[in-house]
């Protein structure tokens, strides 16, 4: 396959009706379309459109993946959920994000190019896994985009001394540790980052009451109206009342330039423990490859003249697997010779063998490594 193109979209807050049904479909015959998506994927060619205006005009995400590494992921939010302003003080020096305003909505659109990955990846199940990052991001966490804010620290876009937009990101949700593997951040950056919390986390059952405990009842009938109509985004506004409730001013900032050495240190520990790994793995190896060889030349020594008859029958198949087969043998009767201090003999007998064989060349080529005593040497 010489190239390949994944396109998927999703509908949250508003499904598509059969109007913008029929519209995709006559922009593509080819793509699964629902009420709620629109996936397809090329191996010749590319989507007949541009995704920006599917997503002003009927989606509230879109996933993009192409086998050479391109990977883009947009999302449109109500404005009245998120501030600009809040974006922009993690985004303004990243490559690679744009937002724009599109009627009531932002649109975020990020984008990387030339993204390794060791795996083929059709693209299906990631934006599923990444689709939970847009309800955090309306209720309030901001993780997401202190992970743009990384890829600029990463790509050395950040000086060292400039301080982090929040006090740590962790701990990371499912939806956050795939959005960082799908566009390829530094997995040891990550984990610097994550060694401290923001406090965008987790919200407690008992944090969440005291903020709707708090709400005046006419607002509370609002809200609940709002949930028998349909709207999808009460949660998130609660959520976003108890983020701004709880977060407390941080104390502990750290700097770019802490969080890069941060993740040198943790990098050499990862290689070092790698090191440690594959070094137990050898010993492992070994021992069990020693424990063996044990057991082959006791085995020997017990079948005595017998193990020289079954070398010659080897020898006398006159193939590949048969002079293998007797040179391992050899080696091993080597082996025994030297632990029992019969070297001498067992010179003799090589040499003889070597006599009555010569005329069986890749035989003694697979003897070229023997040790030849010095007895034999005189012969």
């Amino acid at each position: 396959m010489s190239e390949y193109q994944y396109y998927e979209f999703q509908a949250i807050d508003r499904p598509l009706d059969p109007a913008a049904q029929q519209a995709l479909r006559s922009i593509s015959s080819r793509a699964r379309i629902t009420a709620t998506s629109f996936t397809n994927h090329y191996e010749w060619g590319d989507l007949k459109g541009d995704p920006r205006k599917f997503m002003e005009r009927w989606f509230d995400l879109h996933l993009y993946l192409a086998n050479w590494g391109s990977r883009r992921l947009m999302m449109r939010l109500p404005k009245r959920l998120i501030r600009r302003q809040q974006i922009d003080l993690f985004v303004c020096e990243v490559d690679g994000v744009e937002v724009c305003t599109s009627g009531d909505n932002l649109i975020v659109d990020i984008h990387r190019d030339e993204v390794e990955s060791d795996d083929w990846d059709d693209g299906s199940g990631w934006l599923a896994a990444l689709a939970p990052l847009r309800a955090e991001a309306l209720s309030g966490d901001l993780r997401l985009f202190y992970l743009l804010w990384l890829t600029a620290v990463q790509d050395d876009l950040v000086a060292d001394g400039e301080v982090e937009p929040l006090p740590g990101i962790g701990p990371l949700t499912g939806a956050l540790e795939g959005f960082a593997e799908f566009f390829g951040v530094d997995a040891d950056l990550v984990q610097a980052a994550a060694e401290f919390g923001s406090g965008d986390a987790t919200i407690s059952r008992d944090h969440l009451r005291e903020t709707v405990a708090a709400i005046a009842a006419e607002e509370k009938t609002e809200f609940l109206l709002r949930v028998i109509e349909g709207d999808n985004h009460v949660a998130a506004e609660l959520k976003r009342r108890v983020h701004e409730k709880c977060r407390r001013p941080a104390t502990t900032y750290r700097t770019a330039g802490a969080l890069r050495q941060r993740a040198r240190e943790i990098r050499e520990a990862h290689e070092r423990a790698e090191t440690e790994r594959q070094e137990a793995e050898r010993r492992r190896h070994a021992g069990e490859a020693e424990k063996a060889r044990r057991a082959r030349l006791v085995a020997l020594k017990q079948r005595g003249e017998t193990i020289w008859r079954e070398i010659e029958d080897e020898i006398g198949r006159r193939n590949a697997s048969g002079y293998d087969r007797a040179a391992s043998l050899l080696s091993d009767l080597q082996a025994l010779a030297a632990e029992e201090g019969s070297q001498d003999d067992f010179s003799h007998r090589l040499a003889s063998m070597r006599a009555r064989h010569e005329r069986k060349g890749q035989f003694i080529a697979r003897l070229a490594g023997f040790r030849v005593s010095s007895d034999e040497r005189k012969a």
